[in-house]
C-alpha cells in the first residue's frame, strides 16, 4: 500500500514547492523584464552616420547596437522580439539580433527601405524603387524569395494586418489595403494625407489606428525663400473612420507603437516621447549623447 501511495505523495509535494516558489517570486515584487525601444540616432552628438540605438522603456540600458560608415534607419522587430530588420542607406536591408550581434545582409538593393515583419515572422515586406515610384516587395527573413507584388500601387511604409493576409500602405495620399500575395487593391480608406510626409505612416498592432505626419499652418518666423517653411504635425486617425484624423503634437518625427497599440513613441525636441493614445499623458526618455532623429519611427520590442 505504501509503495502505491508514494508517487502521488511525491507529486503533491513537488506541486506545493512549485506553488511556494511562484508565490515567493510574486511577493518579492520582482519587475517583469523591460522591453527595448530601438531608434536611429547620431551617436556622437550629431556627427557621423546614423546608427541604431536601444533603450529600455524605463530609460535604462541606453546603448548603440550598430556601427558603420552608412546610416542605419527604419528598424522593425521580429514578432518574437529577438531580431531587428533595418535599412542601411546605400547598401540594402539587414537583419541583426536585438543585442547587436549576428548582423546579416538580406538584400543588395542600394535604395531598399522600410522592412516590416509579418505577424507570424515568416515574411518581411519592404520597398524597392522603380520608374513610377516605390514598389512593394516581400521576402523571407533570410532574404530568400524576394518578389514584387505586381498589382500593388506605388507605396509608402507598409504595415501588416493582424491576420497577415493583407498589407496597408500609404499610396496616392490615402491609406490602401492590398492583398499580401498579389498586391491587388482591396480597400481605400479615404484618408487624405500629404503625399510626401505620409510615407512613414504606421498602423497600430491592432489594425485600428494609424499615425502619420501631415502639414500644418506655419506660425514661426522661418522663411524658405519663397515664404514660410513648411511645418508638420503628428496626426492620429481611426482606420475604419479616417475622417476623424486629429493632430496631437507639432514638429515631431514619425511614430512607432507599443505592442498593445495604446502608446505612441516618437522623437520630439530631442528625447523620445511615449504618449498614451487615450489620455495624452506623455513621458520622455533622454538619449544622452545619441542625437535621435525622427525620420524613422522607433521600434518597440513586442516581447
Amino acid at each position: 500500500m505504501h509503495s502505491r501511495r508514494r508517487p502521488t505523495l511525491i507529486v503533491s509535494v513537488l506541486a506545493l514547492v512549485l506553488i511556494a516558489a511562484v508565490a515567493g517570486h510574486a511577493a518579492s515584487g520582482a519587475p517583469a523584464p523591460q522591453r527595448w525601444i530601438v531608434f536611429s540616432a547620431h551617436p556622437n552628438g550629431g556627427t557621423g552616420a546614423l546608427q541604431l540605438v536601444r533603450v529600455r522603456v524605463d530609460g535604462t540600458g541606453l546603448s548603440q547596437i550598430t556601427t558603420g560608415a552608412k546610416s542605419a534607419i527604419e528598424p522593425d522587430f521580429s514578432p518574437d522580439g529577438k531580431r531587428i530588420a533595418f535599412a542601411r542607406l546605400g547598401s540594402g536591408i539587414f537583419r541583426i539580433n536585438a543585442d547587436g550581434s549576428g548582423l546579416r545582409r538580406l538584400t543588395s538593393g542600394a535604395r531598399d527601405i522600410y522592412p516590416v515583419w509579418s505577424r507570424d515572422g515568416k515574411r518581411i515586406a519592404f520597398l524597392r524603387p522603380a520608374r513610377n515610384g516605390w514598389r512593394l516587395f516581400v521576402m523571407s527573413p533570410t532574404g530568400a524569395g524576394q518578389r514584387a507584388l505586381p498589382q500593388a500601387p506605388p507605396a509608402g511604409r507598409p504595415s501588416w494586418t493582424p491576420n497577415g493576409k493583407s498589407i496597408l500602405i500609404p499610396s496616392a495620399a490615402d491609406l490602401v489595403q492590398v492583398d499580401a500575395k498579389t498586391g491587388r487593391i482591396q480597400r481605400y480608406f479615404g484618408l487624405t494625407m500629404d503625399i510626401q510626409s505620409s510615407q512613414n505612416a504606421t498602423v497600430s498592432p491592432t489594425g485600428l489606428m494609424t499615425a502619420y505626419l501631415g502639414p500644418r499652418l506655419s506660425t514661426g518666423p522661418e522663411d524658405c525663400g519663397e515664404g514660410p517653411c513648411p511645418q508638420f504635425g503628428l496626426y492620429l486617425a481611426r482606420v475604419p473612420a479616417p475622417h476623424r484624423a486629429r493632430r496631437i503634437v507639432n514638429d515631431t518625427g514619425a511614430a512607432g507603437w507599443s505592442p498593445d497599440g495604446k502608446t505612441l513613441v516618437f522623437v520630439h525636441r530631442g528625447p523620445l516621447n511615449l504618449r498614451n493614445v487615450a489620455t495624452g499623458a506623455t513621458t520622455t526618455i533622454e538619449t544622452g549623447k545619441h542625437v535621435a532623429v525622427g525620420d524613422s519611427p522607433p521600434a518597440w520590442q513586442p516581447r
